[in-house]
């Protein structure tokens, strides 16, 4: 155990939890991010992270760090959001984005796809993948939303070394895949990026699940990986934009099955037993 720990562990509970309160309080005024309302405990696991990879000892170190360097506002900022994914890094949900796919824009005119709080550019450029092997990308939008313009910039200008892609390969293969990655990027100096015929399907925006309002419907919606972090009153806000952003017999990708009490459960059936995707049918 190192003395940062030593530190944090003996500061008493009440004071911890004002220096957290004061914390997020300073990141809303500060920089718009509003974190009140996420659950406390993965918070503050990637709270104590960070300040241990920066030998701070206290939330309120980090605080006045946090005010006064925007390289680690900046930094703070990114490691408290969704990480970035790598291409196909989650079997299931790959299998899943097919079947909801499958169900939701067969026959849709304009289908419209949501990756609300998107892992950067691995997760949106598997969903482009996933629809141009579908025959579903030439007439398909996927609007991919990230919480702050830095990565939105991430996103936007990503691309990934050769030997990455092969390793990509081996996860795709395992996630259904059935041809080669490098037919969908263009290689240069040892660079994959995805080819524009794809790229240009997917709209990069900065978007902030937490004030914003709907903006668009969408036949298709996933959101996975936030919603762990969401406290209840948050995670109510969210599926409720959801609802209010999903056409009548779209998909919904969840990171957990709707409880019963909540408002929304009612309107959406399971696409597949065990698995939180959802088609609203009311």
């Amino acid at each position: 155990m190192g003395a940062n720990d030593e530190l944090r562990r003996s500061t008493a509970p009440d004071l911890e939890e004002l220096e957290l309160e004061l914390l997020l309080e300073a990141v809303v005024r500060r920089f718009g991010f509003d974190f009140r309302l996420h659950e406390r405990a993965p918070l503050k696991r990637k709270l104590f992270g960070f300040m241990q990879q920066r030998g701070l000892s206290t939330l309120s170190q980090l605080q006045d760090r946090v005010l006064h360097d925007p390289a680690t506002a900046g930094d703070l900022l990114r490691a408290l959001h969704v990480p970035p994914s790598g291409m196909f890094d989650d079997a299931a949900e790959v299998l899943m984005l097919r079947e909801a796919a499958q169900h939701s824009l067969r026959g849709v005119a304009l289908p419209r796809i949501w990756l609300a709080d998107c892992a950067g550019a691995g997760q949106a450029w598997t969903l482009a993948i996933i629809l141009a092997e579908m025959g579903l990308l030439s007439h398909a939008e996927i609007h991919a939303t990230v919480a702050s313009d830095d990565m939105l910039d991430e996103a936007t200008s990503a691309w990934l070394p050769e030997t990455d892609l092969e390793r990509a390969q081996e996860r795709y293969v395992l996630a259904g895949g059935k041809g080669r990655l490098a037919n969908y990027f263009n290689l240069q100096g040892g660079r994959a990026i995805l080819a524009p015929s794809l790229r240009s399907h997917i709209t990069w925006a900065q978007y902030n699940l937490v004030t914003d309002a709907s903006f668009n419907e969408f036949n298709l919606i996933a959101c996975q990986r936030a919603l762990p972090d969401f406290g209840p009153l948050l995670r109510q806000r969210v599926l409720q934009l959801f609802h209010d952003s999903l056409v009548p017999f779209g998909s919904l990708g969840l990171d957990r099955e709707l409880d019963p009490s909540e408002s929304i459960g009612s309107d959406y059936q399971l696409l597949q037993a065990g698995q939180p995707w959802y088609k609203r049918v009311a």
